[in-house]
Formats: structure tokens, sequence, C-alpha cells
């Protein structure tokens, strides 16, 4: 663990381990969610190939002219399907709008769940390639690991192996291929994305293609995030902290601005936000209230918490 800022551990020992790899991947994870928030995953099932193939596309799409790429956007749809361009999202404590432009994919129902009404039309993209397919691949591949690890949290939390999938199937989760141009001037700021903390349960965070990530440690000091090859890095978001009554902890992060060298560069990130149904009930777990960890938070609906952040956030009027 010397030099490594987040734990590692490898999901291919909870999917297909003995029972006594199982158990300490459940720990490894438990414990890496309580005290830091953040974890790496290797042999996490998404395949090097689709997560390659997405990030050429997405260079493709965000590379087109901003007149083509503005017909994608989705007036009065808060950011949550197709473009937004560059300037729109700020950190919730920050008035300094974020150096990115992005494009999100949500969720697509396949079976007769009702709840596909309550979900807008993904965008499809015409140019870029593949674009528009490979974003779904990967979002499904993104829903299955993600699925598996919150199967080890529930375990972990002593709710049963199954506790979340009823929440998560058809949930509302959202992959968003962020880019961050070049710098081309003396920024406002040194920051790239303001700090700040996930809305979702989990976030699933592919490589990103420069450095900038960083976490704000118990000390209150920031530490560079660097995932090796063919890790992605999972945080705990504010709905998981909030069921959990912050026994999983929803750390701080941000990115950073690259060293002057590097400024022309552009950076390529893609999160994949994992959110449960609108309905899932978000009140704190009984077995994390106690005389010592008092209970902090109303109940609230997964839905509801979502349109006040999205709000802060200025992505919804």
């Amino acid at each position: 663990m010397a030099g490594r800022a987040i734990p590692l551990v490898d999901l291919s020992k909870f999917v297909n381990g003995s029972a006594e790899e199982r158990t300490d991947f459940v720990n490894q994870l438990g414990k890496a969610f309580h005290e830091i928030g953040f974890v790496g995953v290797i042999n996490h099932g998404i395949s090097k190939e689709l997560i390659d193939n997405f990030y050429a596309s997405s260079k493709g799409f965000f590379s087109l002219p901003v007149s083509t790429k503005k017909q994608y956007e989705v007036s009065g749809g808060a950011g949550q399907r197709g473009y937004t361009s560059f300037g729109k999202e700020h950190a919730k404590q920050s008035e300094v709008a974020d150096l990115k432009e992005f494009f999100q994919i949500g969720q697509e129902v396949l079976d007769d769940d009702p709840i596909k009404e309550m979900y807008p039309t993904n965008v499809v993209v015409n140019e870029a390639g593949d674009f528009t397919k490979l974003g779904r691949e990967l979002y499904q591949a993104f829903e299955k690991a993600g699925g598996q690890l919150l199967k080890a949290i529930a375990i972990h939390l002593e709710l049963g192996e199954g506790y979340f999938d009823q929440y998560i199937h058809n949930g509302n989760s959202i992959l968003r291929s962020i880019h961050y141009p070049p710098i081309t001037r003396e920024p406002e700021s040194a920051i790239r994305a303001e700090q700040h903390e996930d809305i979702n349960l989990i976030t699933l965070l592919v490589g990103a293609s420069a450095g900038g990530l960083q976490l704000l440690d118990k000390d209150n000091q920031w530490v560079d995030i660097m995932p090796e090859e063919n890790e992605i890095v999972i945080n705990v978001g504010d709905m998981l902290q909030r069921l959990t009554n912050n026994y999983l902890c929803s750390t701080t992060h941000r990115v950073v601005n690259p060293p002057r060298e590097q400024w022309h560069l552009p950076r390529l990130s893609i999160p994949f936000f994992l959110h449960p149904k609108a309905t899932m009930d978000l009140t704190c777990l009984d077995r994390c209230v106690t005389a010592e960890f008092p209970l902090n938070y109303e109940p609230i609906t997964a839905g509801e918490y979502l349109n006040e952040r999205l709000r802060e956030i200025g992505l919804k009027k």
C-alpha cells in the first residue's frame, strides 16, 4: 500500500472467489468506504477495449464544432441527457462555473417497468462514430460492476446481499463523459472542477486521460489519486452516506489544473453515477443509529434529494 492514496481491491475475488475470499473482499471494501470513502478496483469486468473505444469516440464528439454539439443540448432537461455546454455547472458552495463541458447518457428501460415513463429519452449523436452505441454498452458494464460492489456493501452492512438490487434495477444512473479543454490563458481559478461530493450511491470512474483528481483526507490535506492501468476508482456518494448515517463516508474531492507545461493537454474523464430509483427511501438504517452516533438526517427519498442537489449545483432551476 506504500505510495497509494487509496486501498486497492480485486472484484473478481468477490464475484468468483471462495467464501473466504468473498468475506475478505467485503471487509476490505467496507473498511475503505468507512475510513476513506474511496477505493481502487481491479478485475472489475469492464473491458479495456470498450473503455478505449468510448474514450476515442468521446474525443471525436468533443472536437466537433460548438454549433454541432449544441444541437444535442436538451433545453430544460437539467443536463440529465445529451450535451451540456461549457460553464453551466458549478459546485454547490461555488459561484464559479467548472471548466468543463459534458455529455450524459441515462437509463434505457428494457422490460415493461412503468418507470420508463419517468426517464427522458437518450440523445442519439449522428457524428462521432459509435459514440452512442459504445456509451450504452459502457453504461451496462458499469451498472453490472456497480451492482456487484453494492452487493458486497449490503453484506458488510448486514442487510443481505440483495438489498440494493430492487432499487438499482432500472435505477436513475448516469454515464457522463466530461471534457476539460486545454487551458489557453491564466485561469481565474486553479480548479477544473471545484471541490464537491457526489450525490448518488456510488461513483465508478474510469481512469482520466490526465491526472488532477484529489481527495480531502481526514487531516484536511489534498491527496492525489493516481489510478494504475486498468483500475477504476470508486467513491461513496451522499445518498449512501445518508442511508448509513455517516458510517460510510462521502469524501470531498476535486479536479485541479495540471502544471503549466501540461496546459495544452485536454482532459477526458468518464464517471458513472450509480443512482437508485427515485422512490428509494434514504431514511437512515436503524443499525447505523446509536446512542454514540445519533440520527443526522431527516427521512427523504432519492428523487427528492436529487432534485434538491441539482438545484444547488445550477443544473435545475
